[in-house]
């Protein structure tokens, strides 16, 4: 089964030029392991990073009419900072897999199950 894993974070009060919050580096360096891990099990099927929500855009139709807005939708303590595509067995597996994620220790990662078709 194919999961959604998104990961989110808390807001970060204190970012750097790149927009990522200050003291990233370790984190990312534990990520990178978690990827490989991953990609070695076969499970991680393709993931990135995102850019902040400050660079986002938000489009909806009423009528015939698109509206745009700059920025996120809701206003929400956590931002999603990433994404994973993972194929598991089951649930279980895939919570395995999420719980080794290191951003499970700093943050929150959420799984969705795509429709089977």
């Amino acid at each position: 089964m194919k999961y959604l894993m998104l990961v989110c974070l808390d807001r970060p009060t204190d970012t750097g030029d790149n927009g990522h919050p200050v003291g990233a580096a370790p984190a990312e360096m534990a990520v990178e392991k978690w990827v490989d891990e991953m990609d070695g099990r076969g499970v991680r099927l393709i993931g990135n990073r995102i850019r902040p929500d400050s660079d986002s855009t938000t489009v909806r139709v009423r009528g015939d009419e698109v509206l745009l807005t700059d920025g996120p939708y809701a206003e929400t303590k956590d931002l999603i900072a990433g994404f994973d595509v993972i194929e598991c067995a089951n649930l279980d597996e895939a919570i395995e897999v999420a719980a080794k994620h290191p951003m499970a220790r700093d943050g929150v990662l959420e799984l969705r199950p795509f429709w089977e078709e």
